[in-house]
């Protein structure tokens, strides 16, 4: 069937020279070969059993953290530009103590073994890799505080990041709150900033990516962002 939708538009595209029929050739060319290329991504049966062992017991567990990990090494491997891993679950306004170490134990050892990965086999300086969330959590207690059972609340005021490889310095910290984790107090980086870095560790020039909106010079880092230099090797 596929064979035959090629040679269908060929023809239009021999007849009128139709460019947007020849991207959706190129479009269902590459939508076959990410299909076909699936079981081969997925199959671990070549890794080596150090290499399991690094990211957990997990690892051979679809859906899991440390899954996602070793596939994202093997995504990158496979050229694969951007690679995205959702763990949910952390809104932890009850019951801290124990799920905080249930998220912990999900994605410590999984992180590190894929950045261990990484770096082994000469992908991290070409890799940026972004750990964080959209907000941060008190650091007093939310709900009767117990030693089984408190909670924390949302807190938008301040909250970590962290970025390995790609042109980073490690052991680099930007940024300080003050002494209850309430308020920044020194070197506040904005998202607009961290934004603009992450753009400029990829090699895009933030400032570049601007369209007129409503009488202002607009783009991906609003009318702000600044490249945060202190994080560049």
């Amino acid at each position: 069937m596929l064979d035959h939708l090629a040679r269908l538009n060929g023809k239009l595209v021999s007849s009128i020279g139709d460019p947007e029929t020849v991207a959706r050739i190129a479009q269902y060319e590459m939508a076959f070969r990410m299909q076909t290329s699936v079981p081969e991504l997925t199959d671990l049966g070549k890794e080596s059993k150090a290499t399991l062992e690094r990211y957990g017991p997990d690892v051979q567990k679809p859906g899991s953290f440390a899954h996602s990990a070793i596939l994202t090494r093997r995504l990158i491997e496979r050229g694969v530009r951007v690679v995205q891993i959702l763990h949910r679950g952390w809104d932890q306004h009850g019951n801290l103590p124990k799920e905080i170490k249930n998220q912990c134990l999900d994605v410590d050892q999984p992180t590190a073994a894929l950045i261990r990965d990484l770096k082994e086999r000469g992908m991290l300086k070409d890799t940026v890799v972004v750990f964080g969330g959209e907000f941060g959590r008190t650091a007093y207690c939310q709900g009767k505080l117990t030693k089984e059972n408190y909670g924390r609340d949302h807190h938008p005021r301040n909250f970590c990041m962290w970025m390995a490889g790609g042109g980073t310095k490690g052991g680099t910290v930007v940024g300080q709150t003050d002494d209850y984790g309430y308020n920044v107090v020194e070197d506040g980086v904005h998202v607009h900033d961290f934004h603009a870095t992450i753009l400029h560790l990829l090699g895009l020039e933030h400032e570049r990516l601007t369209f007129y909106h409503n009488g202002l010079e607009r783009r991906l880092t609003d009318v702000a962002g600044e490249v945060i230099e202190g994080v560049l090797a």
